[in-house]
Parts: structure tokens; sequence; C-alpha cells
């Protein structure tokens, strides 16, 4: 297990799911963290768990729709522990509202693709903007930012969702390729249908189940699986690995299309 022994971390959308296990994750290795989400309440239980597990951590509110809220947390992490070594830019739009009005291109309300855009890829580059700001200031860094599966392959829904992360993804590449020789690293990890608590509201169990067939993999995989994996692209064992984009899916998109239906053919 790498050691992350005086890192200080900022992970956005930690307030929950992917981003809590990750928070959770680096600080059981030593590091230093900065719980960031736009629910005061979940951002603070966030880093409360965190310290009575003995870990060090603190929280701060942002809305990665907002560049000012941005710049802050990036700022208050700063000052809270003196530098940025890890940035897990983690935090998308997923609102119930816009999940169901981000069906189809031709229905989709342009603003709700405007939306998309504007929190999911923006706020993600705005993580990026501030952290190799900070992080130049003290040497390097890693960054991390979650994409998906979707995009990496085409689903036949989410089209704003899919595009928006198949953009994270030559963000990634650029901020790797530009800033590589400032020691600052920018991976992402693209998960398949990770199940949290605010997938299984949303998203109706047949659906998760098609996700599952679709694995190679016997089993699905947890908001843990992620952020082992964060752990490691955030760590010195990754240390020659930049602008890649790990996809973290259970052999979801490793295979043609007709895999679990063949697989159910020949009896596997």
């Amino acid at each position: 297990m790498s050691s992350l022994q005086g890192k200080s971390a900022l992970i956005t959308g930690a307030g929950s799911g992917i981003g809590l296990a990750t928070a959770k994750t680096l600080a059981s290795r030593g590091a230093r963290i900065m719980v960031s989400d736009l629910r005061e309440d979940a951002a603070r239980a966030g880093a409360e768990e965190i310290k009575e597990a003995g870990g060090e951590a603190d929280f701060v509110i942002c809305d990665i729709g907002d560049e000012a809220q941005i710049e802050q947390a990036v700022a208050a992490t700063v000052a809270r522990f003196g530098r940025l070594d890890i940035l897990h830019n983690n935090a998308a739009l997923l609102s119930p509202d816009v999940l169901a009005a981000d069906v189809d291109v031709l229905t989709i309300p342009v603003e709700v693709w405007d939306q998309v855009m504007n929190v999911s890829l923006r706020g993600t580059m705005l993580g990026c903007k501030y952290g190799v700001k900070a992080m130049l200031e003290t040497g390097g860094g890693a960054i991390v930012n979650t994409s998906s599966m979707y995009g990496m392959s085409a689903f036949n829904r989410m089209p704003a969702y899919g595009v928006s992360k198949a953009a994270i993804n030559m963000l990634t590449q650029h901020v790797a390729t530009a800033y590589g020789r400032k020691n600052i690293r920018c991976n992402a990890v693209a998960p398949a249908l990770i199940k949290t608590a605010a997938s299984e509201a949303f998203i109706p169990k047949p659906l998760t189940e098609l996700h599952d067939d679709a694995a190679a993999l016997p089993f699905s995989g947890t908001a843990q699986d992620m952020a082992n994996v964060v752990a490691f692209l955030a760590s010195d064992e990754s240390r020659y690995i930049t602008g890649e984009v790990l996809r973290v899916d259970g052999g979801t998109t490793s295979h043609l299309a007709t895999y679990a239906d063949a697989r159910r053919f020949f009896g596997d």
C-alpha cells in the first residue's frame, strides 16, 4: 500500500459516493484531506468521519459551476495545509432533473446541454486551472479527473454527460502534456456504473442489471474500487504514468457489443 504521508489533497464531490471513498482512502494512507462538496452538511460529515478515524481533514463548500468557489477551495486547501499535492476533480452535475432531460440530442433542451458543459466539463477545467497554479508553487503534484465509460464509448442515452466526459479525457491529456515538465501529472479514471446511494436512487434496477451483465468480471464495481485506483494514481508508485485515461469498468468496454448475448448462447 502506497504511503501518502505528508501530502495534502483536495477532493471535489467528496461528500458521498466515489469522492467520499477516495477522501477516506487517501486519509488512511496519510494524506491531509480537504473535503469539498456543494452540500455543507455532507462536506462537514465527511471531514468529521475522517478525523474520527484518526486522519487530518477539513471541509469547504464548493459548487464547481462557480469559478470563484473553485479558486477559493484551492486557496483554502493551501491555507490549511500549506500546499496542494493531490487534486481529485470528481464532482459532476448529476441532479435528477438534469439526468431526466439528458436523453437524446433531438429532445435535450439547449440550456440543459449548456448546464452540463458549464458544470461537469468547465468545472473540471477550472479545477485543473487553479490546481496547477497551486502545484507550480511547490514543485508539482498529481491530478486525477473522474471520467466515465460513457466518455469512452457511446451510450444511447445521456449525450451531454457522455460528451462532457469525452472532453475531460482530452483535457486530461492536455494538462499532462502541458505541465509534465513542471512535475505535474494528470490522469483520469473512467468507471462503469458504480453503485452508490445516488445511482441506486435514480437508475432503475433492470438497467443496472444490464450494466452488470456487460461487465467481463462477475461482480459490480464499488466506490472503494475507484478510490483504490485514484490513490494509486495520486501516489509516487504511479510517478511515470501521466496523460492516461484508465478504464476502471470491470472490462465493460473491452469487448464486442455481442459479448453478453454470446456468453449466454454458449452457456458460459
